[in-house]
């Protein structure tokens, strides 16, 4: 995977990438030798139909207008009895199919819970490595448990409507904790206005007892509304990799790579063949056979 006369070879890059995905022979020698980067990863979240894929759409448009190159990852939800999954997001994004600034490639969530790809990390150090500007991970939209992304993302964008439900409800799901910036979709709809002015007053320093206050933007990303706002505050973040929350998080990604290395070599398939014959033993216990396996 190089970069030839400022061009990035996307077909040596989603050779990598399944590499990565699929564990395949080489795969840890690549990450091993990842070079450092500048680009910024933006992650962008919020409850399904929130319309988080078009506003991906058209902050690709505002990044190509400004001559940045683009790298998008889009999780879709996995069937959680075939761990199949639609990969539909880049139907929306059909305009940046051939585009040479444009990379998009669709993940399946795989049963995470995070709403995000098991080899998520990994993928996205190596998409950065690569030479983009930005790179745009939108989550499946798991609601209320999505908040792994803040352990990824230089920037959270979560995505909230109208009709969304309570706001306050979804304060105390955590997702104050997760944003840098709140955008508030689909504001030509009825009720939008309070909506927006709840949000406000519930994310004010004086509620929070914090020192800022966390932006929250008006889009209505079918009109293109909006966009131009969000990139500009994009663009001017001042990414702190020293600040405690950063470095908190950059903590939970290396716990999370050592316990995938600790865990390499358990063959799930394995493990379930010992269950399937223990389950109906009298006195089974998940905690006693989890305590007790042996990956041998």
């Amino acid at each position: 995977m190089t970069l030839k006369n400022n061009f990035i070879d996307f077909k040596s890059l989603a050779r990598s990438i399944s590499l990565i995905e699929y564990k395949a022979a080489g795969f840890e020698g690549l990450l091993l030798n990842l070079k450092p980067s500048s680009a910024k990863i933006i992650g962008i979240t919020g409850a399904p139909g929130s319309g988080k894929s078009s506003l991906t759409d058209a902050l690709i448009g505002e990044m190509i207008a400004k001559e940045k190159k683009v790298a998008v990852i889009c999780v879709d939800p996995s069937s959680p009895f075939n761990q199949g999954a639609l990969l539909g997001d880049r139907i929306r994004m059909s305009d940046w199919y051939n585009h040479p600034d444009v990379f998009i490639r669709s993940l399946a969530s795989k049963g995470s819970l995070g709403g995000l790809h098991p080899k998520i990390f990994e993928i996205s150090d190596l998409m950065k490595s690569a030479g983009f500007d930005f790179i745009i991970i939108e989550t499946v939209g798991v609601g209320q448990s999505e908040v792994d992304i803040a352990a990824l993302a230089d920037i959270t964008v979560v995505m909230l409507v109208p009709e969304g439900g309570d706001s306050i409800q979804t304060m105390k799901a955590g997702l104050m904790e997760v944003a840098d910036i709140f955008v508030v979709n689909k504001y030509d709809r009825p009720g939008a206005q309070n909506f927006y002015n709840t949000l406000l007053q519930i994310l004010s320093p004086v509620f929070n007892k914090k020192e800022i206050q966390i932006p929250v933007l008006k889009t209505t990303v079918t009109e293109k509304k909006g966009i131009k706002e969000l990139y500009e505050i994009i663009e001017k973040w001042k990414f702190d990799n020293l600040s405690e929350q950063r470095i908190n998080l950059f903590t939970e990604k290396v716990w999370t790579l050592i316990q995938k290395e600790k865990m390499k070599n358990f063959d799930k398939e394995k493990i379930r063949e010992r269950i399937a014959n223990e389950i109906s033993k009298p006195g089974f216990n998940a905690y006693s056979f989890a305590k007790n396996y042996k990956k041998n």
